[in-house]
This record gives structure tokens, C-alpha cells and sequence, in this order.
């Protein structure tokens, strides 16, 4: 840099440069021949030379006001597209939506095409004498009467014991009476028998015929209390008695403390026992917080497969040598090979479930057995570990309003409402997990609520559902929903910061939670598509775009109605978020093969024939780049967004072209940029250098889906131009000619210098360490490679050297250069100036 003073802008101007690749072009013309001296930055021009009075000067000055007023409006095709709803200087959380969208795809991604994603044909596995059911449905509820003894003999010798059973048997010793809580399908039940049994073993009934007795669900424990202080003979002492009840109709009374009194005063006068097994939630927190409850601990996964598989084995093989001293021996062998198809990925992938539950690890075991047998195919073995997701989430919504359904319990008298949203909540959670996992608990409790009271509303739509304000128990809702919490990172304004996640314990479980609510409930479809939308406009981009992605998963299920009811309503909408919103359903439904074509012609009608808003979502869901035949396809379509009506949704446009640069074919995408830019139209011209412009001011984070780990997406705070210019080093000469094109085009020059000074100033940080100097590395020397390029890279330092408000130090100012300029190609008085 000289060290004389020097005007704000050079006064020379460059030649054209034209691009030193072939495909170049000749570059934009703004309407008065190929971009030249001009173009350049501070360019005065002569056109009165040679020409007399005023008039030469009023049509320069015509000019000058012509270029600006093109100058401003190129700069709105620039601007975010997505600020519109929150004003046009407000930054969109672009990034934080990308992140949002591959965490939500994430939920989704278990290999299972949900139009395949159904029950099994298989409908039990046959093992020897052993017909086991692989469907909930079948099974009714248990009817009261004695427990015979051949079950509390397996029970005996299969019975894995959960953590602190020690503690609930003593416990059970002292009261005489546990209420047992836990979350249904964990081994509560078994646990129960399991400490009834042991506990009567040694006493007064164990020589008659009913040790331990299972009660109906109707029956109460006040019934019961009544019975056992009545006394029913001798053959009733020492009994142990498990409690199951059914769920009560919303509004109904749980038993209090004086009721358990009264029934453990009863149980000790006859020496017997009783277990009340409860599911954890709000209505049963005042048992288990009793001086009877307890809570039940889900047995160990690995140890209920062990044990069940090798039962399997032993009643189909006949054969006991493998009891653990390593014998050699058939059985040996199976087990070998049943514990290597455990550990099979597709089949733990199949599973779909991180721990299993009683029922399940039994049924798991008798595929894996059947398989090991020869009895099922490997693809019925896949087929059957599927179905343990499916029959969960059948488990989870059958019958869930039974109890509102059913009749009055008296001529005169109407069925409880009131109780509507604590029977709808735990539904409503599964379902907000489902959508939402990974977010913050917080989040999903509070989508969970929402959604609570839609579901209330649709159940009774003539009263207000009480809604409660601190009956919330998040553990309950865990166990509840099989769901697990853990730390990690949330965005809040564009930063990162530490929260609680919450997240299903099984990839398979929020795919088989929307496919059963979908497939087989269709009431509630209209409350849940009211919660989307709502979720839809929500600020969180955690929020609405995993919402957006689960929306696609709803349609995959049922185009037509998705379709219908969310992506074209809010397709047309008229704030950006919506119409993102339908876009990101858009693409999730073209993933799967199945409705690819489908989605491609929507999406092709809408770029052809659409409203302006129809037109900008066909724009953000060809960026994804699956909703068009090929890239070319892709490229044209939006090409005709972004350059009918004079341009007006170029912006929109130029941000998609920008997200297909992270693709694999970034070259095509490049080599049509370079194309429009020597289109004879302005709008053509106008697209390509938006986008070019955009390039530069685009973080690699805020368009890639992919993750951290790859080249681009370990530089995710990048921008895009310099971190493809860094990992992709053939792409270096296209990327600079396309940049120099800006620079030295008019209405482009004054937004492009400014990107480039955002560039130059991305090499350090502001605690000074290196930042993006690798990618400008690549970059600069192909972009300054002529003399009058270095001039202006040497004003343009030297302006922000003279920054008021953030001056650019002189050693990094000096670092710049010398990225910029190869030690061959500095002048004396540069090396001066420049170090």
C-alpha cells in the first residue's frame, strides 16, 4: 500500500477480464456493452469526452442515477428471502433450521420405507409345543383366580431379578401390602408374582391350592379388604393376592391411604400378602409416595434374552450341556450362534429398540430360536423384530378414550369429562415425542400440552377441558413413553447452549408411533393436523422444522390427505416459515421412493403454473435438490422462479441454487451459473450474480445437511465460497471467475466488494488465531491475478485498515496480501508497503 494519500476509490479502472476458463462467458452486461472499466469500483468514466455543454453532463449524470437505482435493486435480491415475517434486517436462523432438519431426519432414518412399515405377516412363531403370539391385539385381559402352579414354577426359574427386589421383598415382609408402579410391559407384573411366591413359599398356604391369587381388574381394594377381614376359611390363610385394577374412567378416585390401611390391617390378621401394581403418572404418585410404594426397576435386557432363548433351546433341543461349563455339546452351539445373530446389525436394526421389555425379550428370543431352528426364514426373523416396534405402539393408543365411550353408569347420569386431559396427556406425549425427539424436554412436554388440548377438544368439543397446571411429573412421562433424557446442545438466538434432550430409547419407535396414529385411528388425525400447523408457526426452528420433517412421514402414509390438509394450505400461505415448512414435507415425502414422482410433479406444476407463493415453496424444496429428475431439471426450474416477473422471486431462487453448491454435481451447477451470466436477458444475468453474491455471505452450516465429520461439514462456519474453494480445489478457477464477474459488473460491484471484504475479514478470529486463511489461500491468488485486481485488493485492505469501527490490523492486512499475491508477482514498493 503507497503511502500517499489516495482518493476512497481508485480512479484507474481495469480492463475486462473476461474469465480465464473457457466456460467463463463474457459477463453481465448492464445494457451498455460487456462489464469493463466502467464496472470497476470508483470508476468516473469519460463520457464527455469530446463532447460539449451541459447535455453531456446531464446524461452522465442520467447514467450515474441509472446504475444506482440498478445498484439498489440488486441489492434486494440479496436480502433473506426467510426475513419477511420478521423484518427485512432480522437475521433467519438458517442454520439452526438445517441442524433441526437433519436431527429430525434422524427419527425417520431406520432403513424401513414406511409404505412397507407394517405389521408382519407373521402372527406367532411356532417353537416346539410353544405357540407364542407376536401381536397385543390377541391377547385379552387376565381373568381373576388362583395362579397355577406350573407358572410359579417357571416363574421361579426364569424370573430375572430387576434392581432393589431385595428391598421390595423386605418391604413386602414388613407391611404385608406393596403398591408396586411402573411403567406397563417393564416385568412389573412378574415382579409382583415373583415376590408373592416367595414370600408364601414357606407360610401358612403353601400346602393349598391357592397360594397366590390374581384378581380381577374390576375388583377394588376396598372389595378385596372386605373379603380377606371376612374371612374365607382356612384355605384362604397366608394367601398372596395381586392387584392389577383397570384404568378407571377419567375423574375416578384412586384408593387413599386409609384404604391401604385398612387392607394391610386386613392381610396381617390372615398372615397373607397382597401386591397393587400401579402404573407410574400423576393419579398414582399418592401411592407410590406412600409408605407402601415402591417403584419397579425394568428388568436387564441381556440377562431376559439369555435366559429366555437358551428356555427356547432347551425345550426344542432337549439338551442341557451348555449350563455354563463350556461344554461342546449342540446346544453349546446354538447359543454361539444365536449371541452372533444378536449382534447381526441388520437384525439389531430390524429390533429397532435399545432395551427390551419381558414380553418382547420372550418373543425376540423365540425368532431368534426359530431362526437358529430352521423354523423361520431370515426375512421372517426381520419381519418379526419389526413388529415388536408395531405392537408397542399399538399397545400405546388402543383404547386409549374407551372409558369416554362408555355408557352413563346410570339412567340419569352422564360419564365424567373432567378428567380428559390427564387420560390424553401420556398419549399426547408419545405422539409430541415422536415429532420432536431430540429436542428439549421442556419443548416436547409443552407441544405435548398443546396437543393435550386438541385432542380434549375433539373428544368433547361442548365443554372446556380442564387443563392442569401442576400435575406434571417428567419422570413419569419418561417411563411412560420409553423415552430417555440426556444433555446436549439446544439453539437459542443462533447460539448453542446446554439443555435437557429428550429422545425415544429406539430409532424404530417414533416411525411406529405416527404409522399406528395414521393407519388406524383416523379420528384424531383433525386434532393432530391443528397441532402441526400450530408447530408450524412456532419461532423455534427446532420446533417447526422437525415438525415439517414428520408432516412428509404423515403424507408418505396417506399423500392424499397430507397433501390436502398440510402441504398445500400452507404451501400458499403468506408467511415464509409456513411455506418452508410445507416445502421440508415436500422433500422428506420425495426420500422415499415411492412418492418421488408424485412429489416431482407437484413440485414441477407449482414452478410452471403457481401463484407467487406456490412458486417460492418450489423453489426452497427443489434446494433440497430431490424434487426434480436430474440437476439440470433442477436448475431450469429454478431459473424459470427467478426470472419471471422481472425477477421477483430471484432472491428465493439464488438461495436454492446455493444449497445444490454442496451437492456432489457443484460443477453442473457452476458451469450454468456461468451461463446466465452471458445470458442476453438482465433476469438471467441478475440470477446468476445474486447467487454468486449469496455464495459469499452463506455459512456452509446454514445449507448442509450433512453432518460434522465430512469436509464441508467440519466448516460449518465457513463461508460457503471459501470452504469449497478449500475441499474442492478443481473448483477454484470456476469459483473465482464467477466472483470476479460480480466485481466488476455495476449494479453487483457495491454488495460483491462488501462480501469480499466479509471474506478477507473471516481469516482470523477476533481473538486473532487462523479462522478461514486455507480456504482464501485457494481462493485469492486465482481471483487477484491481474495488475488492476491487486490494486483494488490493495485499496480495498487499505479501507479496512481505516475502519472506524473495526479496523483491520496491519500485520493481518499484511498476512492478506501475501495469500493474495505470490512473492513472484510483488513490485518493490508493494513488498514496501505490504511486508
Amino acid at each position: 500500500m503507497a503511502d500517499e494519500a489516495v482518493a476512497d476509490r481508485p480512479a484507474d479502472a481495469p480492463p475486462p477480464r473476461g474469465g480465464h476458463r473457457a466456460d467463463a462467458g463474457a459477463g453481465p452486461q448492464d445494457g451498455r456493452g460487456p462489464a469493463g472499466a466502467a464496472d470497476a469500483p470508483g470508476a468516473g468514466g469519460s463520457e464527455d469526452a469530446g463532447g460539449s455543454g451541459g447535455s453531456a453532463d446531464d446524461e452522465a449524470a442520467e447514467r450515474a442515477k441509472e446504475r444506482e437505482r440498478a445498484a439498489d435493486r440488486f441489492k434486494d435480491l440479496t436480502r433473506d428471502p426467510l426475513a419477511q415475517d420478521e423484518g427485512e434486517d432480522e437475521p433467519t436462523d438458517l442454520a439452526a433450521a438445517t441442524r433441526a432438519r437433519r436431527s429430525g431426519r434422524k427419527l425417520f432414518s431406520s432403513g424401513r420405507d414406511l409404505t412397507s412399515f407394517d405389521r408382519s405377516r407373521i402372527g406367532h412363531a411356532h417353537i416346539g409345543d410353544l405357540n407364542i403370539s407376536l401381536d397385543a391385539r390377541r391377547s385379552g385381559p387376565l381373568r381373576g383366580g388362583p395362579v397355577p402352579r406350573e407358572e410359579l414354577r417357571r416363574l421361579r426359574r426364569t424370573h430375572i431379578e430387576p434392581e432393589g427386589y431385595v428391598r421390595l421383598r423386605r418391604a413386602l415382609e414388613a407391611r404385608r401390602l406393596l403398591v408396586l408402579g411402573g411403567a406397563p410391559g417393564t416385568g412389573r407384573t412378574c415382579t409382583a408374582l415373583a415376590l408373592l411366591e416367595e414370600v408364601t413359599r414357606d407360610g401358612e398356604g403353601a400346602g393349598n391350592g391357592e397360594r397366590v391369587r390374581r384378581l380381577a381388574p374390576e375388583e377394588s381394594v376396598g372389595e378385596l379388604a372386605r373379603e380377606v377381614a371376612g374371612g374365607e376359611g382356612d384355605h384362604r390363610r397366608g394367601t398372596g393376592y395381586l392387584l392389577k385394577p383397570a384404568p378407571g374412567r377419567p375423574g375416578e378416585l384412586p384408593p387413599d391411604g386409609m384404604d391401604l390401611d385398612r387392607l394391610a390391617s386386613a392381610l396381617a390378621g390372615q398372615g397373607s400378602y397382597a401386591v397393587l401394581v400401579v402404573s407410574v403418572g400423576s393419579a398414582a404418585n399418592p401411592l407410590l409416595t406412600g409408605r407402601y410404594g415402591a417403584l419397579c426397576e425394568p428388568a436387564p435386557t441381556r440377562e431376559l434374552v439369555d435366559v429366555r432363548l437358551r428356555e427356547r433351546l432347551e425345550e426344542e433341543h432337549g439338551d442341557r450341556d451348555a449350563d455354563g461349563g463350556g461344554g461342546g455339546g449342540p446346544l453349546a452351539g446354538l447359543l454361539e450362534r444365536a449371541a452372533r445373530l444378536r449382534a447381526d446389525p441388520e437384525v439389531t436394526e430390524a429390533v429397532g429398540l435399545d432395551d427390551l421389555r419381558p414380553a418382547e425379550a420372550e418373543l425376540f428370543a423365540s425368532l431368534l430360536a426359530g431362526h437358529l431352528l430352521g423354523t423361520l426364514g431370515r426375512e421372517e426373523l426381520l419381519a418379526g423384530c419389526r413388529e415388536l416396534a408395531a405392537v408397542q405402539a399399538y399397545a400405546w393408543f388402543a383404547g386409549v378414550d374407551r372409558a369416554l365411550a362408555a355408557p352413563p353408569p346410570g339412567d340419569d347420569r352422564t360419564p365424567v369429562r373432567s378428567g380428559t386431559a390427564a387420560l390424553f396427556h401420556p398419549v399426547a406425549f408419545r405422539i409430541a415425542l415422536a415429532v420432536l425427539g431430540g429436542a428439549s424436554h421442556s419443548t416436547v412436554s409443552a407441544a405435548a400440552h398443546l396437543l393435550t388440548w386438541e385432542l380434549s377438544v375433539q373428544s368433547d368439543p361442548d365443554s372446556t377441558p380442564a387443563r392442569p397446571l401442576f400435575c406434571d411429573d417428567p419422570e413419569a412421562d419418561l417411563a411412560l413413553a420409553r423415552a430417555r433424557s440426556a444433555t446436549g446442545a439446544v439453539d437459542v438466538a443462533g447460539v448453542e447452549v446446554a439443555g435437557r434432550l429428550v429422545f425415544y430409547r429406539g430409532g424404530a419407535l417414533p416411525a411406529a408411533v405416527l404409522a399406528e396414529l395414521w393407519d388406524r385411528h383416523f379420528p384424531v388425525r383433525a386434532p393432530v393436523v391443528r397441532w402441526l400447523r400450530l408447530l408450524a408457526d412456532d419461532l423455534r426452528p427446532q420446533v417447526w422444522m422437525r415438525a415439517a420433517v414428520a408432516a412428509g412421514e404423515l403424507s408418505v402414509r396417506d399423500f392424499e390427505h397430507g397433501y390436502a390438509e398440510l402441504v398445500r394450505p400452507l404451501a400458499d400461505a403468506s408467511t415464509p416459515r409456513r411455506r418452508m415448512f410445507a416445502a421440508t414435507a415436500l422433500d422428506q415425502a420425495a426420500g422415499h421412493a415411492s412418492h418421488r414422482k408424485a412429489v416431482r410433479k407437484v413440485v414441477d406444476d407449482w414452478s410452471r403454473f403457481g401463484t407467487p407463493s406456490l412458486r417460492w415453496t418450489a423453489a426452497m424444496a427443489l434446494g433440497y435438490g430431490r424434487s426434480a429428475d436430474s440437476m439440470d431439471d433442477t436448475l431450469d426450474a429454478l431459473a424459470r422462479i427467478g426470472v419471471r416477473e422481472d425477477g421477483k422471486q430471484a432472491a428465493v431462487a439464488s438461495l436454492n441454487v446455493v444449497r445444490l453448491l454442496t451437492h456432489p454435481e457443484s460443477t453442473a451447477v457452476l458451469r450454468r451459473l456461468a451461463a446466465w451470466t452471458a445470458h442476453r436477458t438482465e433476469e438471467y444475468q441478475d440470477l446468476a450474480l445474486a447467487t454468486i453474491v449469496r455464495l459469499a455471505l452463506t455459512d456452509v452450516d446454514e445449507v448442509l445437511d450433512d453432518e460434522p465429520g465430512t469436509p464441508l461439514g467440519d466448516r460449518g462456519d465457513w463461508p460457503l465460497l471459501l470452504a469449497l474453494a478449500a475441499t474442492r480445489p478443481k473448483l477454484t478457477g470456476r469459483l473465482a471467475d464467477l466472483f470476479w464477474t460480480a466485481l466488476n459488473t455495476t449494479r453487483s460491484r457495491d454488495v460483491a466488494f462488501d462480501a469480499l471484504e466479509t471474506l478477507l475479514r473471516s481469516a482470523f478470529r477476533k481473538d486473532g488465531r487462523p479462522w478461514t486463511r486455507q480456504g482464501l489461500a485457494a481462493l485469492l491468488p486465482a481471483l487477484i491475478a491481474e495488475e488492476h485486481d491487486r490494486r483494488r485488493l490493495d485499496w480495498l485492505l487499505r479501507r479496512m485498515m481505516r475502519d472506524q469501527d473495526r479496523p483491520l490490523p496491519e500485520e493481518q492486512a499484511r498476512a492478506l496480501w501475501r495469500l493474495a499475491v505470490p512473492a513472484g508477482q510483488r513490485r518493490s514498493d508493494e513488498e514496501e508497503n505490504h511486508g
